[in-house]
């Protein structure tokens, strides 16, 4: 048994990183051809992508998907810690299984992902959780296969979490969860260390892949007729700095252009690492998004020094700038935290000021989240949750409001949509995103899906447009 040590976890070496080539156990291939799973995934594209690999393991076992957990025979979560509502969803549905196990004594119960990397979450689980049958955390995912073969004999409480800086585990085959979209990891880990956020502790230190599998992965999805990929990591710009060669995410971005695939997008950008030459790629190449997703956090710089976010608030924006001078369509997103510790009102209406100053298409916001072993976790919050709350709507009205007026500029436009399925909302419509990764729910025939067409807009929400194909 290994239990995640926040300690080990904060560490970083000059170490290389070693590159394990995952392999299928053929013994296991098949054991489990009569029972079924059910996945439940929180948090970002890349537990989405963790649980694409998750489920490829899984039926590779032979088990099959279940759309319900009373139907199943094995459930799995896996989690995500970057926020303390994440936390409680995942303790909430832990719950509702409690009950489902109390009439199926056989069934397994596993939590993987960040959360599973915590300390306090592995020790609340060994002493209030012990009915549930293992733990697995983000550096070991290759293991599974073995960790349910040995449940299948013996369903007691496995915890396998290791506190490290991490390999690269190349081979982990996949269940895409989309026919026409992929995510593809460029990248894992990361050594930014902001002073709210657990990722580096949950996910290690920077490890970039070799350039050579992550174009070779490009290609193959392309000749299996995927129209877009999406290439993955917690600080995509700083790709290659670990790998000690002249080879950056400039490079590789022209690179996974140039094999001629119909859209590249790429997140999550730190502003720190977004070169003049990354401008100069996407600007250049029309098959790489005018879409960047470009955390601000804060608009006070008092309250960037204190987040480690190594920016400025007038930095931020020159950045912007030279974006938009470069890709004149470009659609820029962002997310921000509300009431981080010492923020006052005057730092609140300094990121107001630059909500409207940078006029957003969309931003993600957030009322700050403590979480275990940050440094933020120890610093001094004197601003009530109610002022929080009030703080979070007053800036999603701009938020909101810029969102709006975005959409609006679209209608009579003809753009590209990729058009991906039928709408949620309404199954006599398609839907489909545009090539700056607007949603649109489209009139036309379904012949289009899995097609790049032109779309006329019609109308348009604050979420969403509406178009017809023409």
């Amino acid at each position: 048994m290994h239990t995640p040590d926040l300690n080990l976890a904060r560490k970083r070496t000059n170490n290389s990183v070693e590159t394990i080539n995952f392999c299928f156990n053929s013994d296991l291939r098949g054991i489990a051809k009569d029972k079924k799973y059910c996945l439940k995934t929180y948090g970002c594209q890349m537990n989405e992508h963790d649980s694409e690999n998750i489920k490829a393991l899984l039926e590779e076992m032979g088990f099959k998907e279940s759309s319900t957990m009373t139907g199943a025979d094995l459930i799995i979560l896996n989690t995500c810690s970057i926020r303390e509502n994440a936390h409680n969803k995942a303790f909430g549905m832990l719950g509702r299984i409690k009950k489902i196990k109390e009439s199926n004594k056989d069934l397994i119960v596993g939590i993987m992902g960040c959360m599973a990397q915590e300390e306090v979450v592995v020790n609340e689980i060994m002493n209030k959780y012990k009915w549930v049958s293992f733990v697995l955390g983000t550096h070991n995912i290759n293991e599974l296969p073995n960790t349910i073969f040995n449940l299948l004999k013996n369903n007691k409480l496995t915890i396998e979490v290791y506190s490290k800086e991490g390999e690269i585990v190349e081979g982990l085959p996949s269940v895409r969860n989309n026919k026409y979209k992929a995510f593809v990891n460029i990248m894992y880990g990361c050594d930014k260390f902001c002073t709210y956020c657990i990722v580096p502790y949950t996910r290690g230190k920077q490890r970039s892949r070799k350039k050579e599998d992550i174009i070779n992965e490009v290609i193959d999805l392309k000749n299996k007729g995927y129209k877009e990929v999406t290439l993955l990591g917690q600080n995509v710009n700083a790709y290659g700095k670990d790998l000690n060669i002249n080879y950056t995410m400039s490079d590789l971005l022209q690179d996974v252009a140039n094999t001629g695939i119909d859209r590249v997008r790429f997140m999550t950008s730190h502003p720190w690492d977004f070169t003049d030459e990354m401008i100069d790629v996407i600007a250049n190449n029309p098959n790489v998004m005018p879409h960047i997703h470009l955390p601000v956090q804060s608009g006070s710089d008092k309250v960037l020094k204190m987040m480690g976010r190594r920016y400025t608030k007038d930095e931020y924006i020159a950045l912007v700038k030279k974006l938009r001078e470069k890709i004149p369509n470009l659609s820029l997103t962002t997310d921000i935290i509300v009431g981080f510790p010492t923020e006052t009102l005057e730092d609140f209406n300094m990121t107001l000021d630059l909500v409207k100053e940078i006029n957003y298409d969309l931003a993600y916001t957030f009322i700050f989240s403590k979480r275990v072993g940050t440094p933020a976790y120890n610093m001094k919050d004197e601003t009530s949750l109610e002022e929080k709350n009030r703080r979070l709507q007053e800036l999603n009205y701009y938020i909101n409001s810029a969102a709006n007026l975005k959409n609006k500029d679209y209608v009579g436009k003809k753009v590209k949509v990729l058009i991906e399925g039928f709408s949620e909302k309404d199954k006599s419509k398609l839907m489909g995103y545009t090539e700056t990764n607007k949603l649109v729910n489209v009139t036309g025939d379904k012949d289009n899906i899995g097609k790049i067409v032109d779309v006329k807009i019609t109308d348009y929400k604050t979420w969403s447009l509406d178009g017809k194909i023409v």
